[in-house]
């Protein structure tokens, strides 16, 4: 997410960035893996910690090379597409996904995929303790009607600018029914991404500090014990509003206004579309296989967290709220 903080410039986050030219293998090219047990035959079986087949986008991004590594060192097959059709070979085959929205939404049907992610409301909702900030949930017409600077992004889309806005007169033009978060304005000091499974964190990584990119392993992090505390508390008490495999990114929010420094959840992200930094690749697959998995392995509990499909109502946490202000720090 973009610190908020006006002199700093916008940043994209829960995104990596695809790699300036296409995959010289081109799209819809299966990259097979050896069966373990010496056939040599690729293995389509749907087990997460064996075989499988995990699809990443024709188009190479730096996360996707690395999960697809990590993909072909347990045994899995890796296959690229650029969209529609998908290969008959990959329907039913078990498969895993890691990519963008856009193409999430455009094949995850064919391809029997359940990609589950946070509620729109999530951060809106949690109590104050966790925020460090105002936070409220609304839309982008409603928006408009801010007098003042304030933090505006889409919950996950990435199709507003995430950045701070001078008032609401300042915002882009788009759909008036657009659900943004709207946030008080703060400076985060340090960033992290944390990949939770099952409530708990798998692996994590620094990413930014005073708005610059600094990745370093959550393990030898300074701050590797108050981020784990912090974590822990906030899935102790919230970890049932999440889906059960997602990106939560939190961060150390500076003292201002009579506040002492503070940690606070960033935001939560759907961990199919999250960098890895410099977090254990092998665990972040564990997360990415988890999210955005077969749709016969869906757990009941993720069912309410599952992505609508293209055409059909988003879900919401809660209903969205006025924005005549960011909202109550409590």
């Amino acid at each position: 997410m973009t610190t908020d903080v006006p002199t700093r410039p916008a940043r994209l986050h829960g995104t990596d960035a695809p790699a300036p030219a296409a995959d010289p293998r081109g799209a819809d090219v299966l990259i097979p893996a050896l069966d373990p047990r010496g056939a040599g035959t690729p293995v389509l079986a749907s087990d997460p910690r064996g075989a499988g087949v995990l699809v990443l986008p024709a188009r190479a991004n730096s996360t996707g090379e690395l999960l697809a590594d990590a993909a072909v060192a347990r045994g899995m097959t890796v296959a690229r597409i650029a969209g529609r059709p998908v290969p008959d070979g990959l329907r039913d085959a078990g498969a895993h996904l890691y990519a963008g929205p856009r193409l999430v939404g455009a094949v995850a049907g064919d391809l029997g995929i359940a990609p589950v992610e946070p509620l729109d409301g999530w951060l809106a909702e949690l109590p104050g303790e966790f925020r460090g900030r105002a936070v409220r949930l609304t839309t982008l017409g409603a928006a408009r009607d801010l007098t003042g600077p304030a933090f505006v992004k889409q919950p996950r889309e990435k199709d507003l600018p995430a950045r701070v806005y001078e008032d609401g007169g300042r915002l882009p033009a788009g759909d008036p029914d657009t659900v943004v978060l709207v946030s008080e304005v703060v400076r985060f000091v340090v960033e992290y991404r944390l990949f939770v499974l099952d409530g708990v964190v798998r692996t994590g990584s620094r990413y930014l500090t005073f708005g610059q990119l600094d990745p370093v392993p959550l393990s030898g992090s300074a701050h590797r014990e108050a981020v784990t505390d912090f974590a822990a508390r906030l899935l102790d008490g919230h970890g049932h509003t999440l889906p059960s495999a997602v990106v939560v990114d939190v961060g150390l929010l500076a003292g201002d206004g009579g506040r002492d420094a503070r940690w606070g959840v960033v935001e939560a992200n759907m961990a199919w579309y999250s960098h890895a930094y410099a977090a254990d690749v092998d665990r972040v697959l564990d997360v990415v296989l988890r999210a955005a998995g077969p749709v016969a392995r869906l757990a009941d509990r993720d069912r309410a967290f599952v992505r609508a499909a293209p055409g059909r109502p988003e879900r919401r946490a809660d209903p969205v709220r006025p924005a005549s202000g960011a909202g109550s720090p409590g």
